[in-house]
């Protein structure tokens, strides 16, 4: 089969499109046909080694935290899985990933696909939509009637964070550009600030907000400035930069890991069929284009280090998709009911392309996309702050 493979660490020209033993399936897994999986910035920390004191990669290993397919092999033990079910997941870290035409994965893991998108457009929710819900249901404790300030609601975490705050009752303050504005407040944010023109911490001067979510890149003094404008015992999450450890007034501060919870995603994918959640993908590219995903992330990452202006850049969290351009494998059972949306470079609804939503890397020319993970051994997840 094919893959994306590095042999190394290092930059982006490590990655090789190769021929890969195609996988078989072990006690408890199966073999899932890749429809696509999406680049995060995951993938590239992974790739540099930044953490492999904690979690060591075996080589050659494939890249891929996100998986949308259909299962051809089943596995001794397998009871809860068929061949031709379409399933969804978030992989392990150190596991091999979905870069590749076939990926072997444990049942225990995987989640029915939503039906009402495209199969491969479905690798754009697992690892955002996760931190997503974790951040606000599980950190956060959002409930109905409570003001949120979601700071990146531009970024793929917080388009589905506006999108669950928003069903959840909550009142939505959200930080978005010209590009990213119109989208979301399509998603139910009550008042949008515009961080291009305005400063956030300026514009939202003297008002305070029982949740801020920072999904935005910024500096330890741009984040203790957020945490100003959270009020008296309520909480700042953060899924990029931590704030500061004893913020004091009864303000819980909260690092993000996400982590896989299958009934978590089982539920995203319900309200994606119930028409509740949309999926964007930024854009869609073949699987061998992967080294080139991963180089244009890097040269986003040197030019938001040259500005010095970490909240300006581009939002984590978005994603690039990759797929192999195919149409449905053998075996795929298309269910009653399924809509095929179009084909644009973008998340929910047709829309302009732009890179930084799921990079979505499809079959036989996998999938690529991005955003925060976990990457911490299992033991060390327990604790699910980031």
């Amino acid at each position: 089969m094919k893959a994306v493979r590095y042999h190394s660490y290092g930059g982006s020209e490590v990655l090789v499109y190769e021929e890969a033993d195609r996988p078989v399936p072990g006690t408890g897994q199966v073999v899932v046909q890749v429809a696509g999986t999406s680049y995060n910035d995951a993938d590239s920390g992974l790739r540099a080694g930044l953490r492999q004191d904690l979690l060591p990669l075996t080589f050659p290993h494939i890249p891929g935290l996100d998986l949308a397919g259909v299962i051809t092999e089943v596995g001794e033990g397998v009871t809860n899985w068929s061949v031709g079910d379409a399933v969804i997941a978030l992989l392990p870290a150190d596991a091999p990933g979905a870069a590749a035409e076939y990926v072997a994965a444990s049942a225990e893991v995987l989640a029915t696909a939503p039906r009402t998108v495209e199969l491969a457009d479905a690798a754009a929710l697992p690892l955002v939509g996760l931190t997503a819900w974790q951040a606000l249901f599980e950190h956060a404790d959002t409930k109905p009637g409570q003001n949120i300030l979601i700071n990146g609601a531009g970024s793929a975490v917080g388009g589905y964070a506006v999108q669950l705050a928003a069903q959840a009752g909550a009142t939505v303050t959200a930080t978005a550009g010209a590009r990213s504005r119109d989208r979301v407040r399509s998603y139910g944010a009550n008042r949008i600030v515009d961080y291009t023109v305005t400063p956030v911490v300026q514009a939202l001067a003297g008002q305070h907000f029982d949740v801020v979510l920072q999904l935005a890149p910024a500096s330890p003094e741009e984040n203790a400035q957020l945490v100003d404008l959270v009020a008296d015992g309520g909480a700042f999450v953060s899924v990029t930069i931590p704030g500061p450890q004893d913020a004091g007034r009864g303000v819980r501060t909260v690092h993000v890991f996400a982590r896989s919870d299958v009934t978590q995603l089982a539920d995203l994918a319900t309200r994606v069929d119930a028409g509740d959640l949309a999926i964007e993908v930024a854009q869609r590219l073949p699987l061998a284009d992967l080294a080139t995903v991963h180089a244009r992330a890097a040269g986003r990452f040197a030019r938001d280090r040259r500005a010095g202006r970490p909240g300006r850049g581009r939002k984590p969290g978005r994603a690039a998709a990759c797929r192999p351009g195919r149409g449905p494998s053998p075996g795929y059972r298309r269910r009653p009911g399924r809509q095929d949306r179009p084909d644009p470079l973008t998340r929910a609804t047709p829309a302009p392309a732009r890179f930084a939503r799921p990079i979505r890397l499809e079959r036989l020319l996998p999938p690529g996309r991005g955003l925060p993970c976990d990457l911490r051994p299992p033991h060390d997840r327990l604790s699910s702050h980031r």
